[in-house]
């Protein structure tokens, strides 16, 4: 037993370590392709019976995320810990389905569901689930490795995640078949048959991703001008007026000026969130849009997109919904009634014409923006006092892009805020709707200079892949870039400094397979997972693997 824990610690650890480096080293992500047969290797030791290994791979888990994520700690000490240890436990569910499925079902099953139910899970994670963590879906491992996965434009990075599972399943399997000499038993062609397998489980999808042709650069641009403000967001309201935080933008835009000089269409961009009370009945007398309006007479050819936080008023004697704050009472037409607002995390693109195009934000940040479950957790927080979690309004609504329009140059954006550019399918939904350039608004600084940001820039990389779009990204802090349809960065500013990022971007038509069709490997997993899970539990369990055949003579 002694022996065995010791075997158990140590590969627990190598199983961190392996699936750590992928999120944390850049270049790495091939490790993943590896990075579950320690944890393989754990099950196969302990065997079906094994009493209490849940603990075992629960702790695997358990590390993973602490090691990949712990920086959430910035921003929330108790969001870190519960988003550390329920996402863990999570997983640890899916492994224990399998470790379920090892008691009812015979051969390669139990391994098929372990794929499709954790492929599944991630679905789940990506579409309907509202208290959502996919910082950890296997297919962002590869998000510093673009190159092995150009092929995203047909899976999305759902099929990162099954490119993981069916290279470490094959290792595992033909390790399997060597330590207990099935292998050396095998005719010729059966051991070339498991060998090539194997291979093509690990090596094929990168021989498919080099295979594909780089896209041409489009001849159609437009000039972008990123604006990095780089506020403290824990002493923006404290320290700084509205007024010193929009003179600090000003002040980096006139460094743009003579990027400006001609007539060339041009887009500024500016961070989530830069301004706030963004009243949206009543933006007119938004110091900051009016700010902004007096830059754009000056210059006509260009449109203006920012963050704001934003709100929707109403009068009512009761709550207009559960999502809305009560700003007290007023009086209205000689009447007594109280106020209420909504707020959204919204993007707003404007010109000259005084015109607003608005995106609300749809893919919210558990705790911090999202309330999930309103009916249920809302009563819950109001015994407690209210307002412990965040009431953005616009939980789940689909991705709508923007409209760019200066002269006779007229497209439309895709404005993916913060949280949502981790979300594939979700951004996809931008390109439905017209979207021709990705422009990705956000404020990583409240995690501080640890991998948090640098993660969250990467899975910007995948976004431009799986769409086949340049996407603009604007940061408070940084990592704000510029980076072309098949996810090269062509250029990035620096973290944690005021900055202007001037630069062209390619506008380009048309819709990849992925977002013409959206996630079929996570659809198929889904359906894959209920019939391999049916099958395990209707199977019973005296029959569950196959009777062994005794040859005579």
């Amino acid at each position: 037993m002694k022996k065995e824990t010791i075997s158990f610690c140590l590969l627990s650890l190598l199983f961190t370590l392996l699936m750590s480096l992928p999120f944390l080293a850049p270049g790495t992500g091939w490790v993943a392709l590896v990075g579950f047969v320690p944890l393989l290797c754990m099950d196969y030791i302990a065997g079906k019976k094994r009493k209490h290994f849940w603990w075992w791979h629960y702790l695997c888990f358990l590390l993973w995320n602490a090691v990949t994520t712990w920086w959430v700690a910035n921003a929330t000490v108790g969001g870190a810990v519960f988003a550390i240890v329920a996402n863990a436990l999570q997983m640890s569910l899916v492994f224990g389905l399998f470790r379920f499925g090892k008691r009812r079902l015979g051969g390669v099953l139990p391994y098929l569901l372990l794929a499709a139910a954790w492929i599944a899970w991630e679905k789940y994670y990506l579409s309907i689930a509202q208290i959502s963590w996919p910082w950890l879906v296997l297919g962002n491992a590869f998000a510093n490795t673009t190159g092995l996965v150009q092929w995203y434009e047909v899976t999305g990075h759902l099929g990162g995640s099954l490119w993981v599972w069916a290279s470490n399943l094959a290792i595992f399997g033909l390790m399997v078949s060597i330590l207990e000499g099935r292998f050396k038993l095998w005719n010729s062609k059966a051991k070339a048959a498991a060998i090539a397998g194997t291979l093509l489980a690990v090596f094929g999808p990168m021989i498919w991703s080099v295979c594909i042709p780089e896209k041409p650069a489009s001849d159609n641009t437009v000039k972008v001008v990123t604006i990095q403000p780089n506020f403290d967001p824990y002493e923006k309201h404290e320290s700084l007026s509205r007024w010193e935080q929009d003179a600090r933008f000003m002040e980096l835009l006139e460094g743009a000026e003579g990027f400006l000089a001609d007539s060339l269409p041009c887009l500024v961009v500016g961070p989530e969130t830069f301004t706030d009370r963004f009243i949206l009945e009543d933006y007119d007398n938004n110091s900051t849009f009016n700010l902004f309006q007096d830059w754009l007479r000056e210059h006509p050819q260009c449109n203006l997109l920012f963050g704001a936080s934003a709100y929707n008023r109403s009068y009512s004697l009761s709550r207009p919904n559960l999502l809305a704050y009560d700003m007290g009472e007023t009086v209205v037409e000689g009447h007594t009634t109280h106020m209420w607002y909504t707020s959204h995390n919204t993007s707003v693109i404007t010109d000259t014409s005084r015109r607003c195009d608005i995106f609300h934000k749809g893919k919210l940040v558990p705790g911090t923006e999202l309330t999930p479950y309103p009916k249920v957790f809302v009563p819950i927080e109001n015994l407690f006092g209210g307002n412990l979690m965040g009431k953005c309004a616009d939980q789940g609504s689909p991705a709508k892009s923007l409209l760019f329009k200066s002269g006779d140059k007229q497209f439309r954006l895709g404005t993916p805020i913060c949280y949502e550019s981790v979300y594939g399918d979700y951004c996809a939904g931008y390109v439905r709707d017209g979207a021709s350039l990705i422009v990705v608004i956000t404020n990583d600084s409240w995690w501080g200079d640890t991998p948090g940001y640098r993660q969250h820039f990467s899975y910007s990389r995948l976004r431009a892949i799986e769409t086949r779009k340049t996407v603009v990204r604007c940061a408070n802090s940084g990592i704000s870039a510029i980076i072309d349809p098949s996810g090269k960065i062509l250029s990035s500013g620096p973290w944690w400094e005021p900055a202007i990022l001037t630069g062209e971007a390619s506008i380009t038509d048309g819709q990849t397979f992925f977002v013409r069709h959206g996630d079929i490997v996570g659809r198929l997993s889904v359906f894959a997972f209920v019939m391999l899970l049916a099958a395990a539990v209707f199977r019973s369990k005296k029959n569950g693997l196959p009777k062994q055949t005794v040859r005579k003579g």
